[in-house]
């Protein structure tokens, strides 16, 4: 649990400096995003999870 925690702040972290860093390039992606077609974002959320799911594997083991 502890390390899914440390993830979850991993996240926040990278995705709050991404924001601040760079906000013009966070609203045409938001933008792009609700423009997408439902099965579009769909496959990407799964290919993402996926290998974000991979990712901590091959880091765990």
């Amino acid at each position: 649990m502890t390390f899914l925690l440390a993830a979850l702040g991993l996240l926040l972290a990278i995705e709050g400096l991404s924001l601040a860093a760079f906000p013009g390039a966070a609203k045409r992606a938001a933008a792009a995003i609700i423009e997408a077609p439902e099965g579009t974002l769909r496959m990407l959320g799964l290919v993402v999870a996926v290998a974000g799911v991979v990712l901590v594997w091959f880091v765990r083991h």
